[in-house]
């Protein structure tokens, strides 16, 4: 068996996905296979991908199923995996020649269950590290704690453990196509630190259609995705009260946009969301004014957030 899978979540995203294809050919260590979630497209990736598998190159598993947005295919990727180690790249990202191999030798000298696997660095094109790199001379933190403790920023590429990604499934709601990926890392941390490597493991490019260009769009789409989100962080015991307030507002706007009369009846921390109901609704506004123009109720499916 493989150690680790690599993991690609598709929506029509036939044009760019030769890039994660090209790198895997690449890879110094082939201690790896690549799972394929296609989130309904069709604009032929199926058949592109059939191609890939004839030729044998890399050992390729393509799940096609209904559209269900990026959480729905990470969900699918985690019930089909049976690899010790997984890590997500995006359709439109590719790794580095010796990513598998930094990964694969990391976890070898470092494995360990008091864990949940470990975070490495994402870099634009061009090489430039995405944010900041991890703190030296610290060997493991929480997710949490390496943005707000220890001032990371930018995105991070992230491998964890293959038995404990399966805990916490993401919640689908009907009609929307959203939920933050890193509720499930949150809930993981209450339990587990993440170990540090400060090695590139993925080359990213935000592309027009990903989500972190139309964020106000998944506002708008998605409100049970989002509020569900913020309660989520509420509920655990991470972050101070300026933390905690951001949560609240946007649950308050989220909970106004998707018309739920009962939430404030939903979280416990009644005092902070009652404090968050006037930027909450100034905030709704905001979405609704900036969204107006170009936001239908019919064909949402279209837009699938991957960045």
């Amino acid at each position: 068996m493989k150690t680790l899978t690599v993991f690609t979540p598709t929506y029509n995203r036939a044009y760019c996905l030769h890039q994660v294809y090209e790198s895997l050919q690449r890879q110094t260590c082939k201690d790896f296979e690549w799972l394929i979630i296609d989130d309904g497209s069709s604009d032929g990736t199926e058949e592109l991908v059939a191609g890939w598998i004839a030729e044998e190159r890399v050992p390729i598993t393509y799940v096609l199923q209904q559209n269900k947005g990026m959480h729905g295919a990470h969900n699918t990727a985690y019930e089909r995996m049976v690899t010790e180690l997984n890590v997500c790249i995006d359709s439109d990202d590719y790794m580095p020649d010796d990513a598998v191999e930094h990964i694969v030798a990391f976890w070898s000298k470092n494995r360990s269950d008091k864990v949940c696997g470990f975070v490495g660095l994402d870099a634009y094109i061009d090489g430039s590290i995405v944010g900041s790199e991890l703190p030296e001379g610290l060997t493991s933190a929480t997710l949490f704690d390496l943005y707000h403790k220890y001032g990371v920023t930018g995105d991070k590429k992230l491998v964890y453990r293959t038995a404990l990604t399966k805990l916490y499934p993401y919640p689908l709601f009907d009609g929307e196509k959203y939920v933050g990926l890193d509720y499930k890392y949150h809930y993981l941390n209450q339990h587990y630190e993440l170990l540090l490597l400060n090695e590139v493991l993925c080359h990213v490019e935000y592309l027009p259609d990903g989500s972190s260009r139309n964020m106000l769009m998944q506002y708008r789409k998605n409100p049970k995705g989002f509020a569900f989100y913020r309660k989520s962080l509420l509920l655990l015991p991470i972050g101070g009260m300026t933390f905690k307030y951001r949560q609240a507002v946007h649950y308050v706007s989220s909970s106004l946009m998707s018309r739920n009369r009962k939430w404030l009846h939903e979280v416990p921390s009644k005092l902070i969301i009652l404090s968050a109901c006037i930027p909450g609704l100034l905030l709704y506004g905001y979405i609704r004014l900036k969204t107006k123009n170009v936001y239908t109720l019919k064909g949402t499916a279209n837009d699938y957030p991957v960045a």
